[in-house]
């Protein structure tokens, strides 16, 4: 049967661009479908205007720091609509270049919502087209739980767009956006509280981390409220007055709910074509990115496995070479997958945690810790401090896991991730001349046990 297209991909996000382009590149007929942004989540209200909003709210640390290298600074106050507005023409320049990527590699670009009429079907806007392969590439959405009140709140995707800069925050969750996010209000002069159900947020993470980062944070204006939960949120005039469920309430302007996120498969059609998905509404794969249905694929968040940026990338990579090549198959490797967290101070992760470690490997473990003030801090005075941390198995010397805690933590643990992707033994660290003086140097230095596990 003659199709329309070789690949119809549904999602232009990080991952859905990738893989249509270089499939395109390959020789394949591609269309693409993108119902709000080109770009994802992580070009429009995620990992980029993120991580501009930190470097805005970093500033007024930096301005009191000068004073003590000899700099008279006096800032005039922070102007929120500047750096909305600068951040959203950023955001609209790179919308701008993922559309050229798509045009110069022969895409065609659907606008509009794309739904599945069968395996080989898709429609949008009206028109149906036809598809030897179709890939699912939706991302994620966040996700806001039933409560009075729910309607009185805002996710991550609206705080980047706010008509007004609120005197008081309150953020929801105990997840990386959300602590990011408490970071990036604080910073930038909210009262801010993060409230989290659990006793100590960033599940997941190695617990030392956890527990450094609990201490740092009320060191950056971040009111921590662990142990309690929203019951209700009641609005007077323009306040609102959220119910906790330890018995207390408070009074804000702004409610941030960052208490996760969902696979993006509603109203996509699946059904219409039998693909299976799992109980949290993610697209079910296997090693492949192939659904149950042999000729659907999916990749990225609405797999729901890691919900990373890079990691949709490289199996967009996969598809476009498995698919569209007569090279070697591609599997991406899930296996010490680096990752950074952007609060203040920054969190850097590669490997796995003690608590991972233990459970392979216990009584067989050499844990490293430190804790010290940056260099920059001797003379500013800033009660801030770093973290590092090397998890080893003795028997063999290989380095397990590395977890930072510190001023460019994610940029440092990007070369920790080749080391352990190499297997690199604690010997070779320690036999690695450091770079003095930087934090990095920290790294293989590392010469007493901290403890055994």
């Amino acid at each position: 049967m003659a199709y329309d297209y070789d690949l119809y991909v549904i999602g232009a996000g990080s991952g859905g661009v990738r893989a249509s382009r270089i499939s395109a590149n390959y020789g394949a007929r591609v269309a693409v479908a993108e119902s709000t942004y080109l770009g994802g989540t992580c070009v429009n209200v995620g990992c980029v205007p993120k991580k501009l909003f930190v470097y805005g709210s970093h500033f007024h640390e930096d301005f009191e720091d000068a004073a003590a290298y000899g700099w008279a600074v006096n800032p005039q106050g922070f102007d929120w609509p500047t750096l909305r507005d600068n951040k959203t023409a950023e955001i609209q320049r790179l919308n701008g270049i993922y559309a050229n990527l798509l045009s110069s590699a022969g895409v065609d670009l659907h606008e509009g919502h794309a739904q599945l009429v069968d395996a080989h079907t898709v429609s949008i806007n009206g028109q149906t087209h036809s598809a030897d392969k179709i890939l699912i590439a939706t991302g994620s959405w966040p996700s806001v739980p039933d409560f009075p009140g729910r309607e009185h709140v805002i996710t991550s995707n609206e705080a980047f767009y706010l008509p007004e800069f609120p005197q008081r925050v309150l953020v929801v969750g105990g997840g990386y956006i959300a602590v990011e996010f408490a970071g990036i209000f604080a910073g930038l002069g909210a009262d801010t509280t993060l409230a989290y159900r659990g006793p100590l947020f960033l599940r997941g993470f190695d617990d030392s981390v956890r527990a450094f980062v609990a201490e740092e944070l009320p060191k950056k204006n971040v009111n921590l409220r662990f142990g309690t939960n929203v019951e209700r949120i009641e609005l007077q005039g323009e306040q609102r007055q959220v119910h906790l469920t330890d018995g207390t309430a408070l009074e804000t302007d702004l409610v941030l709910y960052a208490t996760g996120r969902k696979p993006n498969t509603a109203n996509l059609g699946l059904e219409n074509a039998g693909v299976a998905l799992g109980e949290g509404g993610q697209v079910l794969v296997d090693e492949d990115y192939r659904t149950n249905v042999d000729n659907i694929y999916a990749i990225g968040d609405v797999t729901d496995r890691i919900q990373l940026t890079p990691v949709a990338i490289e199996e967009g990579m996969c598809i476009a070479n498995n698919l569209f090549t007569d090279r070697p198959k591609k599997r991406l490797n899930y296996d010490n997958v680096a990752t950074a967290v952007f609060c203040q101070p920054n969190i850097g992760t590669v490997g796995v945690t003690e608590s991972q470690a233990t459970d392979q490997f216990a009584g067989d473990l050499d844990i490293y810790e430190s804790s010290y003030k940056p260099m920059k801090h001797t003379l500013s005075g800033r009660d801030e401090r770093s973290f590092m941390k090397m998890i080893v198995r003795r028997s063999s010397g290989v380095v397990l896991g590395i977890h930072m805690v510190g001023p460019d933590a994610g940029e440092i643990m990007q070369g920790m991730s080749v080391a352990i992707g190499a297997g690199a033994t604690k010997t070779q660290f320690d036999e690695t001349v450091g770079i003095h003086p930087t934090a990095a140097e920290e790294l293989v230095t590392l010469r007493e046990v901290t403890r055994q596990a």
